[in-house]
């Protein structure tokens, strides 16, 4: 993981209690439905505190689903700087080869700006509509879906307007998302190992997608707090930074209240701040009345709830206090051994000869929508006593050991963390996809079938072998 142009320091020394941030870790850890996977919280530009819960990684990349909006803004903001982008300009103007087809006329009057403050006209999600009116286009599609409103008067989360803006870079800059961020973003950055995934290849699909770790998704917070500014660098206009974070639509009929506050160019407003924001919790959240940015790579559906949290412990953080370097010492010392629950079983089965070279199916209630590729699993003891869980689908198979803990092994190419034990007549594991926020829950009982169940269910594929970066 690389840190260039970020100094580390303590929280006692940029005005920070530490034993608020170690109260907001315990309410994390207490809370049934948050599993925190990275954090890392900088002050005044400084790392302050930093940690992973095993088997997750400081170096390990993980999809930040909507997260990924926040960095197409950005290379829409970088566009506009080089002239390649101009937010009061048609969409249509960017996709002649449209543009007889296109004769609505609010349509033709949707604007860049529009689409980059999910504010098309359209009323709810299009994305299955423009997938199926463009047979796969999805900017034909969505073009072609007919408006609700004029463009810019009303609010939707609507994937397909993202997906427009991004395609409208890469069409003019003549390149990936990736290939335009990498010498203009994440190189000066100090942003690592990336990747995007793409439909039709060569083409990132801009609203989702995005592999990279808690630290980029900091770096990028970082510098929206910074208006744009690293070290010596103008990366990203402060006009662009000020619009792109200010509201520009109402989100006011949202429900939650860190979700109703407006909502800028691929950017949520906050009752705090401002943040960039992907399903199950992948968060960057910019402080500015603080001088803070706090990244955190999770999996939760109480997405609510981890922000009350932060507003509940960290923000007294701020106020500072007395010095006190034993609770920053603690602190360290409590995210350096940081790991998820390891599930309360025997690591060895009371009865070794029931359990060796076991086999057993696995069943879905709905045939026609499995819960995942895995057709079966299989416990394999080796000569020195020790145990492997082997996942089977319709490829083959990944073969995992086991330990007393978490254990990570990347088979035929598949990042996995896995815990597993016995508890009388059953084995219960938790494989954790580390390249996703998703774990799967698998429970085989001796002379049975096997269950499994998703902590937080894919949005994407359920194929055991696609839940990863794939490039």
């Amino acid at each position: 993981m690389s840190t260039d142009a970020l100094r580390r320091s303590t929280p006692s020394d940029e005005g920070i209690d530490a034993r608020s941030i170690a109260a907001l870790i315990d309410a994390f850890e207490a809370h049934p439905g948050i599993r925190p996977h990275g954090l890392v919280l900088l002050r005044h530009g400084a790392i302050v505190a930093e940690g992973w819960w095993q088997p997750y990684s400081a170096d390990r990349v993980q999809l930040l689903y909507s997260l990924s909006k926040s960095f197409t803004s950005t290379a829409a903001g970088i566009a506009r700087a080089e002239g390649l982008l101009d937010l009061d300009a048609p969409v249509i103007d960017y996709f002649p080869e449209y543009a007889a087809e296109i004769t609505d006329s609010r349509m033709r009057r949707m604007r860049v700006r529009h689409i980059a403050a999910m504010a098309s006209g359209h009323a709810s999600e299009t994305i299955d509509r423009a997938l199926e009116a463009g047979e796969g286009d999805l900017v034909l599609g969505f073009l072609r879906t007919p408006l609700d409103a004029e463009p810019g008067s009303l609010f939707a989360y609507n994937q397909p307007c993202t997906y427009t803006l991004g395609a409208i870079v890469q069409r003019a800059a003549g390149m990936s998302l990736s290939d335009y961020l990498r010498p203009r973003l994440f190189d000066p950055l100090g942003v690592g190992d990336t990747w995007w995934e793409q439909a039709p290849p060569g083409r990132d699909i801009g609203f989702s997608g995005l592999h990279a770790t808690t630290d980029a998704a900091a770096r990028l917070g970082q510098l929206y707090l910074q208006r744009g500014r690293w070290g010596d660098v103008q990366l990203l206009d402060a006009a662009w930074v000020d619009e792109a974070t200010s509201v520009q639509v109402s989100t006011a009929a949202e429900t939650n209240p860190d979700w109703s506050r407006g909502y800028g160019f691929q950017f949520w407003r906050s009752r705090h701040g401002y943040r960039g924001d992907g399903a199950y919790g992948q968060f960057c959240l910019v402080l500015p009345e603080h001088d803070a940015v706090l990244a955190l790579t999770t999996e939760t559906t109480a997405t609510q709830d981890l922000l009350e949290l932060v507003w509940q412990h960290l923000l007294p953080a701020f106020d500072g206090g007395e010095p006190d370097a034993a609770s920053d010492a603690r602190l360290a010392s409590r995210l350096s051994r940081a790991q998820l629950p390891i599930p309360e079983l025997a690591p060895q089965p009371h009865d070794p000869t029931a359990w060796r070279d076991a086999a057993f199916a696995v069943g879905d209630a709905d045939a026609a929508h499995p819960t995942s590729s895995l057709r079966a699993a299989r416990l394999r003891e080796s000569a020195d006593g020790t145990w492997a869980l082997v996942l089977v689908d319709e490829h083959g198979e990944l073969a995992v050991e086991l330990g007393a803990g978490w254990t990570v092994s990347s088979p035929e190419g598949v990042p996995l963390g896995v815990a597993g034990g016995w508890d009388g007549d059953s084995f219960t594991a938790e494989i954790a996809f580390l390249e996703t926020p998703h774990t799967l829950r698998l429970e085989c009982t001796r002379g049975g079938a096997a269950t499994t169940h998703w902590v937080s269910e894919p949005l994407g594929s359920r194929d055991i072998r696609f839940l990863r970066r794939l490039g």
